[in-house]
């Protein structure tokens, strides 16, 4: 076997894959760890914020990983924090400027959620457990795996609130106008999906799902 194949396979090794598809389910940041919970209350009436906010996540927490993996051995113990921080805020304005740039409608219906990603727990809290203790590509993949596992249940939070609330989907109308009472049908959109609490009763709802078929997560608890 070709020195090329081994790094291949020790790239995507059993170990690795899992730093991907751990945070789907037996580790997911949202229903697991109960983790970011605020964004899920805050920025999901709508599909397309829930949408830039996962990707924004995203690219935070892997650059975010790697570069806190690089120099996790020139890092003081005891500023270790103040540094993490420092590096999550540079790439944050960075996200906040770019949206600003190329997405400002969006930046505006995110606000300041999106400054808000500098003290999201899952992101210190990846820096602190992973980051700091492992090489960088496995810090990249933790970093991968956790962002889409918090995008997963943000964006199924926006699906159901916005369809079930406004009766569209990303500002499209789904639902048919003929279906709706004022037209002679049988649909009227529950407005009360656009409110806070049927955000945090739909992550309920899916970590009940989630638990029933994962009876592992019960019996850990």
């Amino acid at each position: 076997m070709s020195t090329e194949v081994k790094q291949k396979e020790a790239l995507f090794s059993k170990k690795n894959q899992k730093l991907l598809s751990d945070p789907f389910n037996d580790n997911n940041p949202i229903t697991v760890q109960v983790l970011g919970i605020c964004s899920a209350l805050a920025i999901t009436v709508k599909l397309e914020p829930a949408v830039v906010m996962s990707l924004s996540v995203m690219f935070v927490l892997a650059a975010g990983n790697v570069i806190i993996s690089l120099i996790r051995n020139l890092i003081p113990n005891r500023i270790r924090i103040i540094v993490q921080l420092v590096v999550v805020a540079s790439l944050v304005i960075l996200v906040d400027q770019f949206l600003k740039a190329f997405a400002y409608d969006v930046s505006k219906q995110l606000s300041v959620f999106v400054g808000l990603i500098i003290t999201n727990c899952i992101i210190m809290g990846r820096f602190e457990a992973f980051a700091l203790g492992n090489g960088p590509w496995k810090a990249f993949l933790d970093g991968i795996g956790n962002s889409i596992g918090y995008g997963v249940i943000l964006i199924a939070v926006a699906f159901f609130r916005e369809l079930l609330g406004s009766g569209a989907l990303y500002g499209i109308q789904i639902i048919p106008d003929s279906w709706y009472i004022t037209n002679g049908g049988f649909y009227a959109n529950n407005g009360f999906f656009l409110f806070p609490p049927m955000a945090l009763i739909v992550v309920g709802l899916i970590i009940w799902a989630q638990r029933a078929k994962n009876t592992k997560l019960v019996e850990e608890n």
